[in-house]
């Protein structure tokens, strides 16, 4: 019998696995910063995903420790660009609960007002770079409108665009200019007769709803387990929001026209829905917060501080409803003009974990639309 020779050719890697391993990012068009994806592959099925973080990594938490408590207000804003007025109060309002300092009626409403603005500018950002991000380039046009609208008002009052810098320990940096109040309720209304645009160019989109119903969903206990919070959370039935359930500035006095708006899908649609939604309320307690100041006498924006603030030995605990989700301060103080420690939790960064929770076992076509729903800043998450 003639002996036979068997060959092998040509299987290679495929031999082991089939499964292909793809970057997206760190600079990839459908995040707000630069963001690192990467997925494990079998075939067009994503079987593992992971977020690498860091790109914008600038150390923030550390250069608190030698920057006096004016000057880390500079810093804190800046993590989160579309959201900088709610950045600065949240680290004012933890070093004014160190100090056992009552800020005045005026300023506590004045607060509120411009965090809602700030709210609104946020989520109208998102609004319309998300159908941007699934091939829908119209609603960005609009969207950016009503931000200028809105911006006008902020940067009149502020003297910034973004980073405004209005906040101070005890208050306010000045009061408000003089009809201004008339400006920003017209300013106001003008957003709110054009915001069914969205309603009728993306919600009334077929392709739209195509893209993102029962895509992405996100069970509540996957939203429990990674701290995931914000409009995010209440899209996937987790009815919590620090305004209603643990009030702080005026919010207390604003249960009437406070909507907390949920779904229970947790799908792209949903997060998409609660963002319009709770835009729209953000607009009717700006309203009502005019209302209110202009029904209190005149009085001071702020407290007089001495030349050198330093905050009591110990440490506490702030906690705000920023526009992406809870914001937490936890400040540590050794009694000098510095913080001893200053830790940031920020909303981006617990909400960028579900990734790994969301895109196992879909397809790399729904990755975009998954992640772009996340409504997630990337320095938010490196701060």
């Amino acid at each position: 019998m003639t002996p036979t020779t068997e060959t092998m050719v040509g299987i290679g890697g495929a031999a082991e696995s089939t499964d292909m391993v793809l970057n997206i990012g760190p600079q990839h068009p459908s995040t707000h910063g630069v963001l690192r994806l990467r997925l494990v592959l079998d075939g067009e099925r994503i079987m593992r995903a992971d977020p690498v973080i860091g790109y914008m990594h600038r150390g923030a938490e550390k250069l608190f420790e030698a920057r006096d408590y004016r000057q880390i207000i500079m810093l804190a804003n800046r993590h989160d660009w579309l959201s900088a007025f709610s950045n600065e109060l949240g680290v004012v309002l933890g070093v004014e609960r160190m100090l056992g300092m009552e800020v005045p009626e005026r300023a506590v409403w004045t607060r509120t007002l411009l965090a809602e603005l700030n709210r609104v500018l946020n989520h109208l950002m998102f609004l319309g770079s998300y159908p941007l991000e699934l091939g829908g380039i119209t609603p960005v046009f609009y969207a950016f409108r009503e931000r200028e609208v809105l911006q006008n008002v902020m940067e009149e009052v502020s003297g910034g665009r973004m980073h405004y810098m209005f906040n101070r320990v005890g208050g306010l940096k000045e009061d408000l200019p003089a009809g201004w109040a008339a400006r920003a309720r017209g300013a106001v209304a003008a957003v709110r007769s054009r915001m069914d645009r969205f309603d009728d160019l993306v919600l009334g989109n077929e392709i739209f709803r195509g893209r993102t119903r029962g895509v992405g969903i996100l069970a509540p206990e996957a939203v429990h387990a990674y701290g995931v919070s914000g409009p995010i959370a209440r899209a996937s039935g987790v009815d919590f929001d620090l305004r209603r359930d643990e009030p702080y500035l005026a919010y207390g006095e604003l249960q009437d026209t406070l909507k907390v708006v949920t779904r229970k899908e947790g799908d792209c649609l949903a997060r998409f829905e609660v963002l319009l939604e709770q835009t729209h309320n953000a607009l009717d307690l700006a309203d009502a917060c005019l209302d209110r100041l202009a029904g209190l006498p005149p009085g001071p924006i702020n407290q007089r501080l001495p030349k050198v603030l330093k905050a009591p030995e110990g440490h506490t605990y702030a906690w705000t409803e920023n526009p992406l989700g809870i914001n937490g301060y936890y400040l540590v103080s050794k009694g000098d003009k510095t913080p001893y420690r200053l830790k940031l939790r920020s909303a981006s960064y617990n909400n960028i974990q579900a990734l790994v929770e969301l895109l196992p076992g879909t397809l790399v076509a729904d990755m975009v639309a998954i992640l772009g729903s996340l409504f997630f800043v990337v320095g938010d998450i490196d701060k």
